[in-house]
């Protein structure tokens, strides 16, 4: 199950870059035919914005997968695995219990969307169900990785988080 979360979430950051690379094409479109052919569009503000949104959310499970969070280590660990383990089960409690939290609220505020019809005030109008679905997908994704790493995290020969935090990078 460990290793479908974590190839669930290498698919996403992909997608996510995919995505990002999007956003710099739809932009470059848009300068150039609003600069040079005086005709923007009307699309590519709220679509690389709807992009931007999914792209974020979908690779937040990957950078916790590889240890890219940005840390601010308090309490030095170095030279204390027991110690590292401990925080870092901590900050995944913490990290697994806010991710729920997003997920269970934007849950609802899309279910609430669907019911309601609500659009977007631009003009094209787009159903806010498909950015607000980005909210619970990526936390999700984010709490299952975060349980994934966890369960790594103490697993007999685990800690694997001590070799990407032996530089002083990842961890609590």
């Amino acid at each position: 199950m460990i290793r479908i979360i974590d190839r669930i979430s290498t698919w996403m950051a992909r997608l996510s870059a995919w995505m990002f690379f999007a956003i710099g094409l739809m932009v470059t479109w848009e300068v150039v035919t609003r600069k040079v052919f005086n005709s923007p569009t009307i699309w590519v503000d709220e679509t690389a914005r709807f992009f931007q949104v999914w792209a974020v959310y979908l690779a937040a499970a990957h950078i916790l997968k590889n240890r890219d969070m940005i840390v601010v280590e308090i309490i030095p660990v170095q030279g204390h695995p027991l110690r590292r383990r401990l925080l870092d089960s901590i900050t995944l409690a913490i990290i697994g219990v806010f991710s729920f939290v997003a997920m269970k609220y934007g849950f609802d505020i899309l279910m609430e969307s669907i019911r309601l019809g609500r659009h977007t005030s631009t003009m094209l109008g787009v159903p806010k169900w498909m950015t607000e679905s980005s909210i619970p997908a990526g936390f999700g994704l984010l709490l299952a990785q975060a349980i994934a790493e966890f369960v790594k995290l103490w697993r007999p020969g685990g800690g694997a988080i001590d070799n990407h935090a032996s530089g002083g990078e990842g961890g609590a």
